[in-house]
């Protein structure tokens, strides 16, 4: 493999052999980088230009890009195993199965395993309906759960309709966020399987949820006989501070989601982790459901050191501290651009920043690019920009980071000030 092609070779390819639409609207947006090294929490351009990552790609470089516990980690693996064979018991997955039950909330048990996130979900939504003999499911309007053939119906249909998978209004049903009273009128029709939401919505701009709101939906699912699904795939792993997002609403799901930063950013795996009752078809036919690459031996290895990684008391009190710092930071550059830089929707490290301007985190993260930082705006909320970063920053990071910051947020405020925008 040639590692070193030039850029214009690479985005010509791009263009004629892989996804030409994303490739040529990247150019647009003013992006125009193919990523070549990377370390920790910066990446290059394949031409030498330096990027903080204040993304992580949805939180899968929680740990940074090619984390060296988790790299060596790996290699040792590659001593002894290597994907696994799905139809066989395994030492590495039963080891992980068994810490991921010992650190997600009471009453979780089983983990089925999977290769990416979507999978996962689809994953939750089939032991929903298993344990309720329903179908129906309920999902948050302008939500995101990934692109497979179940969870692409729960979605916007920015990402269903181009497919014709927008999904049967009997099977699938999109309710506003922190609506209760949405919410109870669909369960109380009795014949829901599950409700789903994602603990802070990410591509939805990170709106957060009203006091109660998700103990109370969660108090309508047990009224009602559903299930419900604590999508974790950007909010766990310690991104708000505690390992799963849900711990501070005080709800023990039924079955709960994991994936992205699980993989440590070097190899993929998922886990969709349920309770007795949504994991009861192991007990009637354990080969119900399969995947070939879920549970891959290798990537059990990653993520148990990404689990250990993630909940040392160094690490949690860091997370603190740079939560605490860049939001004390970005309040002063809010406070100089206060017509502009409107809003902090935040949760640790989990961080949405909200411009007063219908595409205004678009421009954001044009500025902030050519300033050396890549954040994306939320797809289904373009005036909020995607901030995440990382748990094991330094404050030397955090202050390049925030001063980068304030150079690309003030230089959006007066593009679109003197409307050149």
């Amino acid at each position: 493999m040639d590692y070193f092609a030039s850029k214009q070779e690479t985005l010509q390819k791009s263009i004629d052999w892989w996804n030409p639409g994303k490739t040529k609207q990247w150019q647009v947006d003013g992006v125009d980088v193919v990523i070549g090294k990377r370390e920790g929490y910066y990446f290059y351009d394949v031409d030498g230009k330096k990027l903080m990552n204040a993304h992580l790609n949805g939180g899968t470089y929680n740990l940074g890009h090619r984390n060296p516990e988790v790299i060596a980690a790996l290699v040792e693996g590659t001593n002894y195993f290597d994907i696994g064979n799905h139809h066989f018991p395994s030492t590495a997955r039963a080891q992980l199965a068994e810490a991921l039950a010992q650190c997600t909330p009471e009453g979780l048990k089983y983990t089925i395993f999977s290769s990416g996130g979507s999978e996962a979900i689809d994953v939750a939504l089939k032991c929903a309906r298993y344990a309720t003999k329903r179908k129906k499911t309920i999902s948050i309007k302008n939500g995101y759960h990934g692109h497979s053939g179940l969870a692409v119906s729960l979605g916007n249909e920015r990402y269903s309709k181009p497919f014709l998978s927008e999904g049967d209004p009997n099977e699938f049903v999109h309710v506003p966020f922190n609506d209760l009273d949405a919410m109870e009128r669909e369960l109380a029709k009795g014949d829901v399987a599950s409700v789903i939401i994602e603990t802070i919505p990410a591509t939805y701009g990170f709106p957060l949820p009203h006091a109660n709101y998700l103990t109370s939906v969660k108090t309508l699912c047990e009224r009602y006989g559903a299930l419900y699904i604590a999508d974790e795939v950007q909010t766990g792993l310690m991104r708000t501070g505690k390992l799963w997002g849900i711990e501070h609403y005080g709800v023990k799901p039924d079955i709960l989601v994991t994936a992205k930063g699980l993989s440590g950013g070097i190899y993929p795996i998922a886990a969709t982790v349920v309770n007795e009752r949504a994991g009861g078809w192991m007990q009637e036919d354990g080969l119900a459901h399969i995947s070939t690459f879920g549970g891959a031996e290798l990537g059990c290895v990653v993520a148990m050191k990404v689990l250990e990684i993630s909940q040392r008391p160094e690490v949690i009190k860091n997370v603190d501290y740079v939560a605490r710092y860049l939001r004390t930071g970005l309040e002063q550059i809010q406070q100089r651009y206060p017509d502009f830089f409107v809003g902090i929707r935040q949760l640790g490290v989990v961080m949405g920043l909200e411009f007063n301007h219908p595409d205004g985190a678009k421009h954001v993260m044009s500025s902030l690019y050519k300033h050396g930082v890549w954040a994306i705006y939320s797809m289904l909320d373009t005036r909020v920009l995607q901030f995440k970063p990382g748990l094991l920053c330094d404050k030397a990071y955090c202050d390049e980071l925030l001063e980068k910051c304030e150079a690309g947020i003030k230089e959006a405020a007066q593009l679109v000030k003197f409307g050149r925008y």
